[in-house]
């Protein structure tokens, strides 16, 4: 891995000599610097060839032998961007080759749109772009969504007549795929006279990047050769769209075919698996790992931790677990949440404390143990554990210790677990406060993996009645209060009442509550209560778990409610009592 360096140490050393000496560089020495270059295999080797660069003064003639290359290393071996632009600017003739090296870095950096930056004002300096300049120019481009600076080089790519060139052509379908423009790519797409791979891949994509499967499907059928990229990302497409069955429908198909997938494969059909609570098929996969004696990297055994966990045997998980050497904060919470989301609670809060107990340590060849810290995906899982289990007190202190010691501000997930628990020991009117006063800025982070699989997992829409009365009543009550649109607009869309989501949101823009809400906020966190509730505790009687069960009686489907019976404890007569229930409540 290459090393970091602070840029401040370095700056004194590049200065400029006299071009004379190196007009008294022999023929061998500069043959000999060029052996040098090309035998670089480390950063220390990088500054002992910049140091002969320097005194030699080699980086400052008009042959780009010496600086193209010392620059091509400087991206190999140095993470620093700012490293390689500082050399750049030493190189006293860059040609266009050392240009593209350094629009390249910015763009393959944490600071992609520099890259644009760069190449205009290179233009400036009568800089003369090629083919090589544009692609990593627009991959840039797509990675910040820019469309206008996009649109900006690719009429550079007309302009410079690179625009039948097909890795500019790819680059230009993958940019406006990116940005969510499919029309756009599909026209630069239909224009190509030449299509390899990567143009399939590209369009393709796109299309299941803005939901449009059906057509993906119909390009992937079409591909005159389709490679792995190609099978991934179609079984992606099925994946995110909650169709895990038609996910796993391809990777079958992929094997009929003989073709060997990779991690990447792996990760999807296992997820498929846990998705669908196919054990048997994920065991298959699993087995196939074995049996072709392949090492297990942290993503795909994580993947499997979570599969085996969905399907209710976290035991087979923490055997799984327990081999992986250096364990990171996402293979922690995959073995927490399946204790305290699919298996036993109390093992779930055992492994946290696992967790907080583990330290940074050395071994005999001082190297650094990777260490853990819990992040608001870990405290889900706990506070779950703590309302499945009713523990009020473990409950408090660990709601408390997210942001007195981890300091992570509580979201939406944390305020709605708290109320659970407190509503599941009796403290009704605690909880019901809990949710009124959660900060309107605690917000899901819908991009996290977990809110997504959650949201994937279920789907509801039976008895929404009950919700949207509620709703409207809290709205009545406080008709500017955000939050309550939010609970109304997240009821019409978790039973897939699209237009009444609009109208609602229309609504909301005339009375002028100007947040757009986050569609699917409140549905991610009642279906993860669907996998938290413990069932064994709710009785005819209701136990005083007002919340929990009216919540779940608002949205619950049958398919939700037989998961929750494979889990054990609701029958169809607590079903109904819950309906009365709650419906009395909601006209007191």
């Amino acid at each position: 891995m290459a090393a970091r360096i602070s840029i401040k140490h370095l700056t004194p050393y590049f200065s400029f000599t006299k071009k004379s000496q190196f007009s008294s560089l022999t023929p061998t020495y500069q043959s000999k610097v060029l052996e040098f270059l090309d035998s670089c295999q480390s950063l220390a080797q990088l500054f002992q060839i910049q140091a002969h660069l320097i005194i030699t003064g080699l980086l400052q003639v008009q042959n780009p032998s010496y600086s193209c290359r010392f620059l091509k290393l400087c991206t190999q071996h140095c993470d620093d961007i700012e490293y390689t632009a500082l050399v750049f600017k030493c190189i006293h003739f860059p040609d266009t080759f050392s240009v593209n090296t350094v629009i390249k870095a910015y763009a393959c950096s944490s600071l992609p749109y520099n890259a644009v930056v760069f190449y205009f004002q290179r233009l400036k300096n009568g800089f003369l772009p090629n083919s090589f300049t544009f692609p990593p120019l627009m991959s840039a481009c797509a990675r910040r969504g820019r469309l206008d600076s996009g649109q900006k080089c690719h009429g550079q790519v007309v302009k410079n007549g690179v625009d039948g060139v097909l890795q500019v052509q790819n680059s230009l379908v993958h940019f406006y795929s990116c940005c969510g423009f499919i029309d756009l790519a599909r026209k630069v797409f239909d224009e190509m006279h030449q299509r390899d791979v990567v143009s399939w891949n590209s369009i393709m994509n796109g299309y299941v990047k803005v939901g449009e499967l059906v057509v993906a499907r119909q390009l992937f059928d079409a591909m005159p050769e389709c490679n792995l990229v190609g099978w991934n990302v179609m079984m992606t497409g099925y994946l995110n769209s909650n169709n895990p069955g038609k996910c796993l429908k391809l990777f079958r198909e992929m094997a009929r075919r003989g073709l060997n997938g990779n991690d990447t494969t792996i990760v999807i059909a296992v997820t498929a698996c846990a998705r669908s609570a196919r054990m048997k098929e994920g065991k298959s996969v699993h087995g196939c790992l074995i049996k072709a004696s392949k090492d297990l990297n942290l993503i795909v055994s994580t993947t499997l931790i979570h599969m085996y966990s969905r399907c209710g045997r976290a035991e087979i998980g923490r055997l799984i677990f327990d081999r992986i050497s250096i364990k990171n904060i996402v293979c922690w919470n995959a073995m927490i949440l399946g204790y305290c989301i699919h298996g036993s609670p109390k093992d779930g809060l055992n492994l946290y404390s696992d967790l907080l107990s583990s330290r940074l340590e050395s071994t005999e060849k001082n190297h650094v143990k990777y260490h853990a810290l819990p992040d608001e995906i870990t405290f889900v899982g706990v506070l779950c554990a703590c309302a499945r289990e009713g523990l009020l007190t473990e409950g408090r202190k660990h709601f408390g210790n997210m942001s007195d010691v981890f300091g992570i501000k509580p979201s939406f997930a944390h305020y709605w677990c708290m109320a659970n628990l407190l509503a599941n020991v009796g403290l009704m009117q605690e909880a019901i406060e809990t949710l009124k006063n959660i900060p309107l800025e605690s917000n899901l982070p819908l991009e996290s993996s977990l809110w997504s699989e959650l949201l994937g997992s279920a789907r509801f829409g039976r008895d929404v009645s009950l919700g949207e009365q509620i709703a409207n009543k809290l709205i009545d009550q406080d008709p500017k209060n955000f939050w309550h649109y939010l609970l109304l607009v997240n009821i019409y869309a978790a039973a897939g009442r699209w237009d009444e989501v609009a109208q609602t949101k229309e609504k909301m823009k005339n009375r002028g509550i100007e947040r757009t809400p986050a569609v699917c906020a409140s549905l991610i966190l009642w279906a993860l209560t669907m996998k938290t509730i413990n069932c064994t505790r709710c009785s005819s009687s209701f136990n005083g778990t007002f919340l929990m069960n009216l919540w779940l009686t608002v949205l619950a489907s049958e398919g939700a409610w037989k998961k929750l019976n494979i889990m054990g404890g609701f029958t169809d007569d607590l079903l109904t009592n819950l309906n009365v229930y709650c419906r009395a409540l909601v006209q007191d």
